[in-house]
């Protein structure tokens, strides 16, 4: 059984991608074949460099063509930390194939600019109990596809956006490289797959 190749779409520091590198480093089921990025100083194009994985800087993110060039042969792609709406075209051609870690519990905190410290700053000022993260299907929004899995995260009394983020943040690393793995372990089904949360 060939491994399945993974596509990472990163815009920042690529604290997701390390999980990613650090769980698929010996797996037979996945590996990163390649790093996209919009941003030629995103920390995840170092972080892929380091690790031996091929990168790509996109020109123009809109374009459609230069991303599905960039993505060449791989068979699922992951957002993780993408600051871009993918192209229609992309999104077809990538359906139930393409997948985003979101730093809340969807469907609540999510849409354009819903992202990073804003989302915890939101969850608090919301007085909402608990938050977490959430990976799910990417369609034509930002943040709209169906749910994969979600991991659980407490609000603490006196929680600021920076201490909220960094649990998040801990249960991002745990809940994406799983759900990569899980649906590698499933050849990818070309249906949307609902997995338990935690």
């Amino acid at each position: 059984m060939t491994s399945v190749r993974v596509a990472v779409l990163a815009s920042g520091g690529g604290t997701n991608l390390q999980a990613l590198l650090d769980a698929l480093r010996d797996s037979p089921l996945a590996r990163v074949a390649v790093v996209v990025s919009e941003r030629p100083d995103a920390g995840a194009l170092e972080r892929a460099r380091r690790a031996g994985v091929p990168t790509t800087v996109l020109r123009d993110p809109t374009d459609p063509a230069s991303l599905l060039a960039a993505l060449n042969d791989a068979e699922l792609v992951v957002l993780a930390g993408y600051l871009k709406l993918v192209p229609p075209a992309v999104v077809a051609r990538f359906r139930w194939r393409m997948i985003n870690i979101h730093p809340a519990l969807l469907p609540a905190f999510r849409g354009p600019g819903m992202y990073g410290r804003r989302v915890h700053a939101a969850v608090l000022a919301s007085g909402a109990a608990e938050s977490g993260a959430t990976v799910h299907y990417v369609d034509e929004a930002f943040d709209r596809g169906p749910v994969i899995a979600q991991a659980r995260v407490p609000v603490l009394p006196g929680d600021t956006a920076e201490t909220l983020a960094t649990r998040v943040l801990e249960a991002e690393h745990r809940l994406l490289p799983s759900v990569v793995l899980e649906l590698a372990r499933r050849r990818l089904p070309n249906s949307p797959v609902r997995m338990e949360s935690s």
